[in-house]
């Protein structure tokens, strides 16, 4: 790792800087860091000599050695074919040390209206406020409103490094800190990268939406808790400005997707128009023109995983036909899990009876006992 240098305030010299972090802080961000990973072959490499590489990673750490290392590279293709990385899981433990230690310092000072990749600001705190701003603007679903939904065209890829290091730095005043989340950031996970799908799935993903074809200033790696944190940065530039600027009191942001109410159609036109603005002169971002959506509200909007429509909240319909698909044909081995994770997943929905009849269908259709509510799913009894 490349560690910056800062003329001492003694001194006409320069002085490394100190890592003042502890191995028991290192240690922390390994539990955090294995959490439904123990079974990745990483994990598993990693934990088979545990103490000897959390000293070693301790030691490259505080001796300014520390350079990341491979990552894997594959392909999902729900909703849509997208490029997921993984670090290698020494590298996972270092993005969590970084992120225990200074994402506290950014959540502090975002808008309560920034969604995902915040503690306990998941998909469903994000559908409840956008449900809540629904229902103050609208009066309880008795007045007109519209709603404009934008989002940001290739946002992961198109992140300008430069911009985003200045942002990190403005809350990151500890030289050793600013230099490890610098290396972090600059670094380039194509430079050593094992590819876990065929090309033929690689194909899929556009040109233009690849990791692979962008400079290496731009973009970030999707997968990665660093990326996650580092975007939410890079988006409270607009979080703030639509709020404080725009004076837009009923806003909302789930990752690149975000969402504007007002009575005014007019009013939200001119909004898009300066937002638009705002992303490209700041930010080096545009719009996806295909995704502007800017309709009544009474239509429903569909919005981190559900859609909210006049008086109830439903799962996103797309969402629960690849569920249904995909409970008629996979191993009965994972019915059980997979049936509970979908039962939890439309839980969170005010109004999904129906939805859970059409699950439970399936599952009782397969041997499976389920419990009165349809919340929940059994195992086979042998």
């Amino acid at each position: 790792m490349t560690i910056a240098r800062e003329p001492s305030a003694d001194h006409s010299g320069a002085e490394t800087p100190h890592a003042d972090f502890s191995f028991e802080e290192l240690v922390a961000a390994y539990f955090d860091c294995r959490q439904n990973k123990r079974n990745k072959p990483s994990a598993l490499a990693f934990e088979q000599d545990l103490e000897h590489n959390l000293a070693q990673l301790y030691d490259d750490l505080q001796d300014g050695s520390y350079r990341p290392g491979s990552s894997i590279c594959f392909v999902i293709t729900r909703p849509k074919p997208r490029e997921v990385w993984a670090a290698d899981f020494r590298d996972r433990i270092v993005h969590h040390l970084l992120y225990n230690r200074v994402a506290p310092r950014f959540y502090a000072g975002f808008i309560a209206d920034s969604c995902a990749c915040i503690p306990g600001r998941g998909t469903l705190y994000a559908a409840r406020r956008l449900e809540a701003k629904v229902r103050s603007i609208t009066q309880n679903w008795t007045r007109p409103a519209s709603y404009l939904k934008l989002d940001i065209a290739n946002f992961f890829v198109s992140i300008d490094k430069p911009l985003l290091q200045a942002r990190l730095a403005t809350r990151i005043c500890e030289l050793w800190w600013r230099g490890l989340a610098d290396t972090i950031l600059f670094h380039d996970p194509r430079q050593d990268v094992r590819l876990h799908s065929h090309h033929a799935r690689l194909s899929l993903i556009p040109p233009h939406k690849s990791l692979f074809n962008q400079p290496a200033d731009k973009g970030l790696p999707i997968g990665n808790l660093s990326s996650q944190f580092f975007a939410n940065v890079y988006l409270d530039v607009l979080d703030q400005h639509v709020k404080h600027h725009l004076r837009a009191r009923h806003y909302i942001r789930y990752v690149d997707d975000f969402v504007l109410l007002h009575e005014s159609p007019q009013w939200l036109n001119d909004a898009r128009a300066r937002i638009e603005t705002i992303l490209l002169a700041t930010l080096k971002l545009q719009l996806n023109q295909t995704k502007t959506i800017l309709q009544p509200i009474e239509r429903g909007i569909d919005f981190a995983g559900q859609v909210i429509k006049p008086w109830r909240r439903i799962l996103r319909r797309r969402t629960l036909n690849d569920a249904l698909h995909r409970m008629e044909h996979m191993p009965a081995a994972d019915l059980f899990e997979s049936g509970n994770s979908y039962f939890g997943l439309l839980r969170q929905a005010t109004h999904s009876h129906h939805d859970r009849t059409r699950i439970a269908q399936i599952l009782r259709s397969r041997g499976h006992r389920l419990n009165p509510a349809l919340t929940k799913t059994y195992r086979r009894s042998v």
